[in-house]
C-alpha cells in the first residue's frame, strides 16, 4: 500500500511540473508581446532620463503628485513642496520628480532652504504649478539609476 502511496504522489508531481512548465512557455498561436512597463530615454546633454510609465506600472506603484506651491513664510515668498516629493541622492544633492505630462516623470534638481514639518521649503526648483511626485519618488529613482534590474 505504501509503495503505491508514493507511486500516486509521484505521478502527481510529475503532472503538476508538466503543467507549470506548459503555463510558462510561450504559446505559438496568437503570441502577443506586452509593451514595456517602463520606457526610460536619457535626455541629451544631460545626466537625466525621461521616465514614461505604462498605465499598469503607474497603478502598481500608487504614483502620487501635488503642485509646487508659493506661500510666505517667514515674511518671504517661498516655493514649497511635500517633503515627501524631495530625493537625495548619494552624493547629498536634493532632486524631486516632476511630471510634465500623462505618465512622464523626469527628475529635477532642487534647493532646500528648510523643512517645516511635512513641507520642504525651496530656493530653488521647478516653477510654481508643476507637478512632483510624493509616493513613488524611491520607485522611479531606482529605475532611472537601474537599481534593481530595472534599466
Amino acid at each position: 500500500m505504501q509503495r503505491n502511496d508514493r507511486s500516486t504522489s509521484l505521478v502527481l508531481v510529475l503532472i503538476l511540473a508538466g503543467l507549470a512548465v506548459a503555463a510558462c512557455s510561450p504559446s505559438s498561436k496568437g503570441a502577443v508581446l506586452a509593451e514595456p512597463a517602463v520606457l526610460v530615454e536619457e535626455i541629451e546633454g544631460t545626466d537625466l532620463s525621461r521616465l514614461t510609465l505604462s498605465p499598469k506600472a503607474a497603478g502598481r506603484l500608487g504614483i502620487e503628485t501635488a503642485p509646487v506651491s508659493e506661500e510666505e513664510v517667514g515674511g518671504a515668498r517661498r516655493m514649497v513642496i511635500p517633503y515627501a516629493a524631495v530625493l537625495y541622492d548619494a552624493d547629498g544633492n536634493a532632486w524631486a520628480y516632476t511630471n510634465p505630462e500623462g505618465l512622464v516623470f523626469i527628475r529635477h534638481a532642487i534647493t532646500v532652504e528648510s523643512v517645516d514639518g511635512d513641507r520642504a521649503l525651496l530656493s530653488d526648483g521647478p516653477p510654481v504649478g508643476t507637478l512632483v511626485v510624493t509616493v513613488g519618488v524611491a520607485e522611479l529613482h531606482g529605475v532611472e539609476t537601474g537599481v534593481g534590474g530595472g534599466h
